[in-house]
């Protein structure tokens, strides 16, 4: 499983793509395709055109680096479905992994999770406290 802070996002083309082409030519694809910087530190995936191969293409901070991985039996398949006319899809972290693994996510049915969210206090039931957590009185 990869772990990848929320700041990191997967980027995964649309169409296939030769991956004969190494590190210039698939950062150019980045700008051509994403619309992206490829120097932004996000993952950007690639399949070939029989689908059996995959290369991640990010930027470290010192330099590109390719991931690739080539299934011995079966295909890749994209987590989701791409909209017409997209060049790419955002999937998560977790998403791409198991893409990595071969399995197809077409069928999967994604659950309802739990979202921290923001949390909304009326004033009047907001009070000022000390470094010690205790309520100060209000200035009138």
């Amino acid at each position: 499983m990869l772990t990848l802070p929320p700041s990191v996002r997967v980027y995964v083309a649309a169409e296939p793509t030769d991956l004969r082409k190494s590190f210039d030519g698939l950062s150019a694809l980045v700008s051509q395709r994403f619309g992206e910087g490829p120097l932004c530190g996000h993952l950007f995936v690639f399949r070939n055109r029989r689908g059996d191969q995959m290369r991640v293409l990010f930027w470290d901070r010192t330099g590109y680096m390719i991931v690739a991985k080539k299934l011995a039996r079966g295909r890749f398949h994209l987590a989701c479905e791409v909209p017409k006319g997209a060049t790419h899809v955002e999937v998560e972290a977790a998403e791409l992994s198991l893409m990595l693994e071969g399995f197809d996510l077409s069928q999967a049915v994604r659950r309802k999770r739990w979202r921290p969210g923001v949390r909304k206090i009326a004033p009047s039931k907001q009070s000022l406290m000390d470094a010690r957590g205790i309520a100060l009185p209000r200035a009138t």
